[in-house]
Parts: C-alpha cells; sequence; structure tokens
C-alpha cells in the first residue's frame, strides 16, 4: 500500500511542479529546477510525503522541504594553484553542505522456497512400475503393451517428477526418456490418473501439458506413444500440432477434441498461440525434448513466446512484476530431456525452472550443486576445457552396447562397399546416414539396383510422406533407409542393428546422435563408418573425444576382417 501511495504521490507532484513552472516562470527555487534537480526534488517530495504521513500533519511545501530563494547560496570557486586569485566578485560565494539523502528502500522480495530433494534412492532399481507408485490402471495399460519392468532411467525419473520438481532428464538415445517424461504426467492428467487425483475434477479445463519437439518426426513419435497409452477410445485426448501440416485442420481439431496435451514443434505452437487459438495458461507441465537443439537461434522467438505464454494464470502480473518471472515459473512444472546436456542447458533450466533437478540413470542432484560456466568431467571434477564439456555431453548419449568400426574405400565404390558390409553382417534393418539430400536418392537407386530394397527420407518429402516411409520402414518393407541428419534425433527404431554413416557426422556429438539410433533398450547394435582414405583423420579424431574404439576393417568374401586395433589416442 505504501509503494502505491508513493507512486501517485511522485506523479501528482510532477504534474504540480510543472504546472507551477508555467504560472511563476522565472522564480528562482523553481526556474532551478532544472531536469535531474526536477527527478531529485520528486524523491525528496516522495520522502517528505512519509514524514509528513507519519507524523499527522498537512502536507505543505516546508513539508516538504522545498527551498526559498534565500536558501540558494552559489558554491564557492576553488583557484587552481598557482593560478590568478578570485575576483571580488568570487569571494562572495560561500560553500554549502551537501545534503545527503538517505538509501533508496529496495522492493521486498518474496520469500522462495526450496522444496528438498527426498528420493528412495532404492526406487532407482525398481523392478516394475507398481513400486514407483504409479497408478493401477496404468501399469495395467503399460502391461498390456508388454511394458512390465521400467528402465534405470525411468525408475529415477519418475519418483522426482512425481514430487513436483522441475527437472532435467539425461539418459542415451534408446534409453526410454519418453515414457520416462510421459508415465509421471499421464499419472496426474487424463482418464489413468491415480485416484487420488480422479476426484479433484473429472471436468477438463483445458490443456494440461505441452510437449515441444525440434522436429515433426520425433513429434509424431511422441504422439504415437501417448495414444498407445492412452488406449484407441481417448487418443483423441492428444493433439499433434507440427509444420507441414494443415493448420486450420489442427485448429478445427483442438476446437473439437479439446484435447489435454499437445505436442509440436516451436513454429507450429508459436503461430497457433499467436492466433488466440491454443489456450495454455493452466497448462501444469511444460517439455522441452532434445533441448539442446531447441535452444539454437532457429527456435529463439517461437521458444520465448511459448515460455511466456505455457503455465501463466490469466491473472497473473508480467515479467515487470514485484515477483517478475519465477512467479510465473513456479506456476508449471518444467522438465527438459536430451541425451546430451551441454551446460547452455544447464544455464536454460536454472533460468526457466525452479531449483532444478539433474537426473541420470541411478542418480538425481540438484541442479545448483553442477558449477557454472565451468564443465564437469564424468567423475564430477570441474574442467577448465570448454570442448571437455561438449565431448563429455556425446559419451553420455552413446548407447553402451555398441560395436564401432570403420573402413575406407573410394567414394565411386561406397555404396558397393555398404552392400558388402550389410551382407557381411546380415543386418536386416540399416540406417544409412549422408549429408546432403541430393545424392540420397541415387544411393536408394544403386542399392535397389543390387537387389537391397531401399527407401529415401529427407525434410523435402510432405508429413503424410514421411510418415508413410517410417511405416514401412518400421514394417519390414524396406531393409536400407537412406537419410540425412534430419533422421538422427528421435528417430525410433527398436529393430536397427546396423548404422552406416556414408558421410562423415561434423563432430562428436552429431556421431553420437546417429550411433543412438540402433543398440536402443539394450539391444546390440553395430556402427560402421565409411570414409576415404583423406578422411581417416575425422574417424580418429572422434575416437579420441568419445573415447571408444573405432577399429579398422573391410569386408571381404562375405565375412568383416577387423585389422589390429589402433590405439586409443
Amino acid at each position: 500500500m505504501r509503494l502505491i501511495i508513493g507512486q501517485v504521490h511522485r506523479n501528482v507532484l510532477a504534474l504540480a511542479s510543472s504546472r507551477s513552472c508555467f504560472v511563476i516562470g522565472d522564480h528562482l527555487p523553481f526556474r532551478m529546477l532544472s531536469l535531474p534537480r526536477a527527478s531529485r526534488f520528486h524523491q525528496s517530495a516522495w520522502r517528505g510525503s512519509q514524514a509528513v504521513e507519519d507524523s499527522g500533519s498537512a502536507l505543505t511545501l516546508a513539508n516538504l522541504e522545498v527551498q526559498s530563494k534565500a536558501d540558494y547560496v552559489k558554491k564557492e570557486r576553488v583557484p587552481r594553484t598557482g593560478g590568478p586569485r578570485p575576483s571580488s566578485r568570487d569571494t562572495s560565494y560561500s560553500v554549502k553542505p551537501k545534503k545527503v539523502y538517505p538509501p533508496k528502500t529496495a522492493l521486498p522480495k518474496s520469500p522462495v522456497v526450496k522444496k528438498k530433494l527426498k528420493i528412495d534412492e532404492s526406487l532407482f532399481s525398481a523392478s516394475s512400475f507398481e513400486e514407483l507408485g504409479l497408478p493401477p490402471l496404468l501399469v495395467d495399460r503399460l502391461n498390456k503393451e508388454g511394458l512390465n519392468s521400467p528402465t534405470e532411467v525411468q525408475s529415477a525419473s519418475i519418483p522426482v517428477i512425481s514430487q513436483r520438481h522441475d527437472v532435467v532428464i539425461q539418459s542415451y538415445t534408446g534409453s526410454g526418456k519418453t515414457l520416462a517424461y510421459l508415465l509421471p504426467i499421464l499419472s496426474e492428467i487424463g482418464p489413468l490418473k491415480r485416484a487420488g487425483e480422479q476426484g479433484k475434477s473429472d471436468k477438463r479445463t483445458g490443456i494440461e501439458a505441452v510437449v515441444v519437439a525440434p522436429s515433426r518426426e520425433l513429434g509424431m513419435q511422441i504422439v504415437r506413444e501417448v495414444e498407445k497409452i492412452l488406449g484407441p477410445d481417448d487418443k483423441r485426448l492428444v493433439q499433434q500440432l507440427v509444420g507441414g501440416a494443415n493448420r486450420s485442420r489442427q485448429e478445427e481439431a483442438l476446437k473439437k477434441n479439446k484435447p489435454i496435451i499437445v505436442v509440436g514443434t516451436p513454429g507450429r505452437i508459436s503461430e497457433i498461440s499467436a492466433a488466440g487459438k491454443l489456450q495454455t495458461h493452466n497448462c501444469r507441465f511444460l517439455v522441452l525434448d532434445e533441448v539442446d537443439q531447441l535452444l539454437s537461434f532457429n527456435y529463439r522467438e517461437d521458444m520465448h513466446r511459448i515460455l511466456e505464454h505455457v503455465g501463466r494464470r490469466s491473472g497473473t502480473s508480467s515479467s515487470s512484476g514485484i515477483l517478475g518471472p519465477l512467479a510465473r515459473r513456479s506456476e508449471r512444472q518444467t522438465i527438459l530431456v536430451s541425451a546430451t546436456i551441454p551446460f547452455s542447458v544447464i544455464r536454460a533450466a536454472k533460468s526457466w525452472g525452479h531449483d532444478p533437478v539433474l537426473v541420470r540413470a541411478k542418480s538425481a542432484v540438484p541442479l545448483d550443486s553442477i558449477a557454472v560456466p565451468r564443465p564437469m568431467l564424468s567423475q564430477g571434477e570441474p574442467s577448465s576445457d570448454p570442448a571437455m564439456s561438449v565431448n563429455q555431453a556425446a559419451v553420455n548419449s552413446l548407447p553402451p552396447s555398441l560395436e564401432h568400426y570403420y573402413c575406407t574405400s573410394k567414394a565411386q565404390h561406397k555404396v558397393d562397399t555398404l552392400r558388402r558390409c550389410i551382407h557381411a553382417l546380415d543386418a536386416q534393418t540399416v540406417i544409412a546416414f549422408m549429408n546432403n539430400t541430393k545424392p540420397l536418392k541415387d544411393v536408394v537407386f544403386k542399392l535397389e539396383a543390387r537387389g537391397i530394397k531401399a527407401i529415401e527420407l529427407h525434410g523435402d518429402l510432405g508429413k503424410l510422406a514421411r510418415s508413410t516411409v517410417l511405416k514401412k520402414f518400421k514394417a519390414g518393407e524396406f531393409r536400407v533407409l537412406v537419410t540425412n541428419e534430419l533422421s538422427a534425433r528421435g528417430l525410433d527404431v527398436p529393430e536397427c542393428d546396423l548404422v552406416i554413416n556414408l558421410d562423415q557426422p561434423t563432430d562428436s556429438t552429431h556421431y553420437a546422435h546417429r550411433a543412438g539410433r540402433t543398440g536402443r533398450l539394450g539391444r546390440k547394435g553395430t556402427v560402421v563408418s565409411i570414409c576415404e582414405e583423406s578422411e581417416a583423420f575425422i574417424i580418429r579424431k572422434m575416437r579420441k573425444q568419445l573415447g571408444v574404439p573405432i577399429k579398422p576393417c573391410d569386408f571381404t568374401e562375405g565375412q568383416i576382417n577387423v585389422h589390429k586395433e589402433e590405439d586409443v589416442e
């Protein structure tokens, strides 16, 4: 109340001083109120009004310590050393003591109560979903889908998210991160939620969870996971909002189905939100999947809108209020997910979340315990090398049960080497990566000519075409999927047993994400890089950065011949 009264006083006094200057004209006390002095005048007026208010006397200019003409005395000019003495006019000047004002009082800060991390570490080795406290209806649905025991990252994530902590989930590709955040969310919202939540309100109040993914493929994959768990009767409760699809139909589906979960790409979510067709102020969960990609410059404006609007109640003050953005962040639960967690993600998590927790397999630690910006080694010791952070993040994202090889070949013979590699390893489901889109069709043509069914996948295909390609590939209609960097993240093909790099990845992070398309959920997998002689140094660099043995080999007579392994530098 004092702050409001003070603001009113300042506004009234500012108006009064401007009117007085107009009426009085050259009257000295007001003429000397230049812009900086006027600001000091308003400050003193505010302090004076406080004193008058406390004493109960009337508010006058005298109370506010407005000086009269006689009070203004000029400051004495101090002559320079060795210079002329001041003139007779100067001797009349006297020094007025500088008035010291009391320091401004800061706005009161709202007390922030940190949540204590109380997790039973025995749950990190849970052998069933019942042990993690998931609702019986949800557990039954998982059992029907053949999911009987949680993975390590699921065992660590579900209890932490259930305790309403903001979290950063980091685990290698194919370890089950999607269900690690979907299951605790579905235990709080929707038809499968726990009994305690059922009695609160069966009336849907709008969208309660927003999941943001950087690519259409990953977004559609997350939607399929939610639909699988909800079942055919309730699959309308999840809505995908991805680019490349008809926006009007998506808006109509939002209005008709009234979903509680929205999954989409940043551009389309931001676009529909800006049009007023997507209301997310009452949202309880915000999930950013592959968050290290969402931090790129291309998504900056869209992510800014999403972060500003998701989970903000209609009556909440803006970021310029006393509580600031922390008040809004505390109204939603923010979950950040990626196989690689560079320190840009840690900084973002501390800014967007409230006391976030870093969750890895069999561990959960407060993010505040991790120093920024100094990177952290695998043993938890700080490092001064920024590159070490990136490389360590790539190492953590590699599935543990992979075999890595490389072989050299001339550029015109790479496709034939690819064919011999597939036959030697007897691989049935293969993903071949290239850096550019144009050569994909040529590779597919050459493989088809050699009797290997192949299909291409890239960003120039429409949403329906890409969805059809993935469906056919997963169904086994094609043996080889030739693709570019588009499929290096989020593409989930559990049956994939071989990844081939026809073009070399640009860095260790891209290598790790490509390699993560195989060896998923504990399965075995193989990664083979086919390079020219002049590109062999790239493989040696990857081997050094990742700290994994990438063995040289060749393929003759339908067999893989592994050469003497070079020492890891």
